[in-house]
């Protein structure tokens, strides 16, 4: 996941440089709210994907006495960021912009149709960005749907670029119609309302995203999935009774942290009991690779003297 999500990041940082500078260069002759708006939406973007880079790069770094579980939700905090700056530096200043354009409207005189030409190519090469994101998370993806794919992933580069992209082209198509009709009317207020349009847009993505970092820095178990993979490996492990509770974290988007009350055989003595947690450790592991710390604690099960049975693993409910 992350070699396809830092593949994706690439493409779409390419692409939104590119494009940003074409746009500030089209808005410098032709002085327009809609390209200003995209303007610092691509700029924004551009420096979103550097700072999913940095988060990808930060996370790879070893545990310490601080940090004796690594650094991997590091990912989580720079996409949190990401949230923030798309929703102050790209949508706060696309709503003032196409506000202040709106209350003080005025046509577009000059170099009239270099910015539909412009969109028009940035249509094309955002275009390839996304379609780079779509290739990348359908190598993952398998048949679950977009919206679940989303909103369940637990790397978070991918659904990351996956909306940027989206909201880019969909801000693109708002801009473009906001600038033909101010060419077509003569009249500015389309451009602005453009503006607003694009403004609206960006925020609406930002809260959704933040929402979503949010669930994973506050922790997120593993996927049904997987506790189901790690479940099955427990309770076919040679002298588990049966599996009395387990708990799963995510501490990055490829570690899992795995705590499980296992019951053995009441007359077992410590070194076959040793031996059974070291064989559940290496099932859970096989069927689950990303289970990088396994804590299994043995008890003897007793009826009515224990914890309640673990109930069955719950449908994944999303951020």
């Amino acid at each position: 996941m992350a070699g396809g999500g830092n593949k994706a990041v690439v493409a779409a940082l390419l692409a939104n440089t590119g494009i940003a500078i074409t746009k500030f260069g089209a808005w410098a002759l032709t002085q327009s709210a809609s390209m200003l708006a995209e303007s610092i939406h691509s700029l924004a973007d551009a420096g979103n994907q550097v700072l999913l880079l940095i988060g990808a790069k930060r996370a790879k770094r070893e545990a310490d006495e601080l940090h004796q579980f690594g650094f991997g939700r590091e990912r989580y905090v720079y996409s949190f960021i990401v949230a923030i700056v798309l929703f102050s530096v790209g949508g706060l200043f696309a709503l003032y912009e196409g506000y202040h354009k709106v209350h003080d409207p005025h046509g577009i005189d000059d170099w009239k149709w270099v910015p539909v030409a412009v969109l028009l190519a940035a249509i094309v090469m955002e275009s390839f960005s996304f379609r780079t994101a779509i290739v990348e998370a359908n190598k993952v993806r398998g048949p679950v749907r977009w919206a679940r794919f989303i909103r369940n992933a637990r790397a978070p580069e991918l659904p990351v670029i996956l909306l940027e992209d989206f909201a880019a082209l969909t801000g693109l198509l708002l801009a473009l119609i906001g600038v033909v009709l101010t060419l077509v009317t003569g009249n500015g207020v389309f451009d602005g309302l453009g503006s607003m349009a694009i403004g609206a847009l960006l925020v609406c993505v930002a809260i959704f995203l933040a929402i979503e970092m949010k669930s994973l820095l506050l922790g997120e178990s593993a996927t049904r999935e997987a506790q189901q993979k790690i479940v099955t490996a427990i309770e076919s492990t040679p002298g588990v009774q049966r599996l009395i509770h387990i708990k799963t974290l995510h501490l990055g988007p490829e570690e899992v942290l795995v705590a499980a009350k296992v019951a053995v055989e009441p007359d077992a003595d410590a070194a076959s009991i040793a031996e059974t947690i070291d064989a559940a450790e290496v099932a859970v592991r096989e069927a689950e690779p990303m289970s990088v710390h396994i804590y299994v604690e043995p008890d003897i099960y007793v009826e009515g003297h224990q914890p309640a049975p673990r109930p069955a693993v719950p449908e994944a409910p999303g951020h």
